[in-house]
């Protein structure tokens, strides 16, 4: 039982993380050799936007569960239409912005539903406590 509410805990704060570096990785593409350093600085600054949004809202998860949590389910359901929107534009396929946002928004949403799941997962097992 100890190492269900373990894994539970940890599996969602690792995936977050993992969809920060995978967002952030977007963020190398400004470093070109005709800008200047302040372009590419404040350019790296601005694609990684979101990284820092997604790591304020880890810091709110792992503090909060399920309030961080159901920030992160929003997000991901609100990102959707955005990110499909703006890959279809860019490629008119649907099954590659489909792609794309499996890659993007899904990660995110599914890191909510996992701190949903671990705050379930420690409150049943404090109310388990409680009844011994």
């Amino acid at each position: 039982m100890k190492s269900s509410v373990k894994f539970y805990h940890w599996i969602p704060r690792i995936l977050c993380i993992l969809a920060i570096l995978f967002i952030g990785m977007f963020s190398l593409d400004v470093f070109e050799p005709g800008l200047s350093v302040g372009q590419q600085i404040t350019g790296f600054l601005m694609h990684n936007i979101p990284s820092f949004i997604l790591i304020i809202l880890l810091i709110v998860a792992w503090k909060w569960e399920y309030v961080g949590g159901i920030i992160f389910i929003i997000l991901g359901i609100i990102m959707s239409v955005p990110v499909f929107m703006l890959n279809y534009r860019m490629n008119h396929s649907v099954p590659m912005s489909l792609l794309v946002l499996l890659m993007i928004t899904f990660p995110i949403a599914l890191v909510g539903v996992l701190f949903i799941v671990s705050y379930k997962k420690k409150q049943n097992k404090l109310k388990i406590k409680a009844n011994i």
